[in-house]
């Protein structure tokens, strides 16, 4: 199933894109697409009632994808934490300067940076180093403590989503402190347009990504790159914290960001159009606009 959350900022309804690409208004089975409503049994039973489910007035199903007509809001509410990978793919961390690391690198982003796919990212005041990241985002369905081993992993997953990891690099990578604090200004995390569930991916690590800045493609990867795969990555983090249902994962970046271009590097600029695409989980389109 494809999940969507549609409506003003703030005020979303959840809803499921059937087949057909019809909307469908889910708020008479769950009140959000968050915590509880995203375990994987919940899900597996709502399922099969899709097309029970009243057709959304107003949405033009041949334009899912860019919206609809409608706003389509991050499609998990807010999550209790948005947990990221760094340099998880090896382009990455060379292009970087950077050793492909032993064991996972994290750091958190803001929960408040998740917007809708089509919403405005800010680029912060006087920044000059804003850059896109497209990433697989890992959203959690069961909690996940102490798991034995990545086996038990993927079964705690609700779906997957595409989302595009913004950074700001000076504050990330130059200044004092912790990475965290180029990752979470705000709108710095767009999610969507769809969570798919983890029942229609077969294998997460056959997930084509693609960026584009202003229709020139930045990026182009497969999960397949990844240092550290899903199942690995769910298990780890599930040694260090506990995994609760809605928390998401933003499982690292390939090649092709911004920061690895030769000067003058092509960063992010207010009125840029920034697209990113994954295998199966939709396409975003995000307009940057000045903080």
């Amino acid at each position: 199933m494809r999940l969507v959350r549609f409506g003003e900022a703030g005020a979303e309804v959840p809803g499921v894109l059937d087949g057909d690409g019809v909307l469908r208004d889910a708020s008479s089975l769950v009140a959000d697409w968050g915590g509880a409503s995203l375990a994987p049994e919940r899900l597996a039973a709502l399922a099969g009632r899709v097309t029970d489910l009243p057709a959304v007035a107003g949405w033009d199903a041949e334009h899912a994808e860019t919206g609809g007509g409608l706003r389509l809001g991050p499609p998990v509410a807010r999550p209790g934490k948005v947990v990221c990978i760094g340099v998880n793919y090896a382009d990455h961390a060379a292009e970087s300067g950077m050793q492909t690391p032993p064991e996972p690198v994290v750091f958190m982003k803001d929960p408040w940076t998740v917007i809708g796919h089509r919403d405005t990212v800010l680029v912060p005041r006087g920044s000059t180093k804003t850059d896109y990241e497209v990433e697989l985002a890992v959203v959690i369905g069961a909690t996940a403590r102490y798991l034995d081993s990545p086996d038990d992993a993927l079964a705690c997953v609700a779906g997957y989503a595409t989302s595009h990891d913004v950074s700001e690099r000076f504050l990330q990578l130059e200044g004092t402190g912790t990475w965290d604090k180029g990752k979470s200004c705000e709108t710095f995390n767009p999610l969507g347009p769809w969570l798919l569930t983890a029942d229609e991916v077969p294998d997460p690590q056959d997930l084509e990504l693609r960026l584009s800045v202003n229709g020139e493609e930045r990026q182009h990867g497969s999960t397949a790159q990844m240092v550290f795969g899903v199942a690995a990555l769910v298990h780890y983090l599930s040694q260090v914290m506990v995994l609760h249902p809605g928390d998401v994962i933003n499982s690292g970046t390939p090649a092709g960001v911004a920061l690895g271009f030769p000067d003058p590097k092509p960063y992010l600029r207010s009125g840029d159009v920034v697209e990113c695409s994954i295998s199966g989980l939709g396409t975003q389109r995000t307009v940057m606009g000045q903080a």
